[in-house]
């Protein structure tokens, strides 16, 4: 980002859900993601990263949960829920009428809990499915 003011981005809700639909239509700035030519550039590519990490984190989840009794779904879906807050509370925060998320921070949180949840699904496949360790 050229404004010096690292990856915390300002930007209404609703501008940020519009630029996940015009994703596809910025290629200038996927070609530049290097060196981004502004903020909105800048934006485009740490939102394509955090996208592909939230598509990674879904699909890692669900494939824990097909490998879960109830009780242990359970378990993973209360952990999940208070991670989602905790990260929330850690990558974004409402100022007057704005919504400000800080996308480094949001697709880092999310790459560690992908981690998480890869490991608790090798735990599983291995035979060894540890309780206290899914509603982390």
């Amino acid at each position: 980002m050229k404004n010096g003011k690292g990856s915390l981005i300002k930007f209404p809700i609703l501008a940020i859900s519009a630029l996940a639909f015009l994703l596809p239509l910025s290629a200038n700035a996927d070609q530049n993601c290097d060196s981004p030519n502004n903020d909105f550039d800048g934006l485009y590519c740490l939102t394509k990263v955090y996208i592909e990490a939230d598509k990674e984190l879904n699909n890692s989840y669900g494939q824990l949960m097909k490998r879960l009794n109830k009780s242990q779904s359970s378990l993973l879906k209360r952990g999940q829920l208070a991670w989602i807050k905790q990260r929330d509370n850690n990558c974004s925060r409402y100022e007057d009428d704005s919504f400000y998320v800080n996308m480094a921070c949001a697709t880092r949180t999310t790459t560690e809990r992908v981690n998480f949840l890869n490991d608790r699904l090798r735990e599983c496949q291995a035979g060894s499915c540890r309780d206290s360790r899914l509603g982390e």
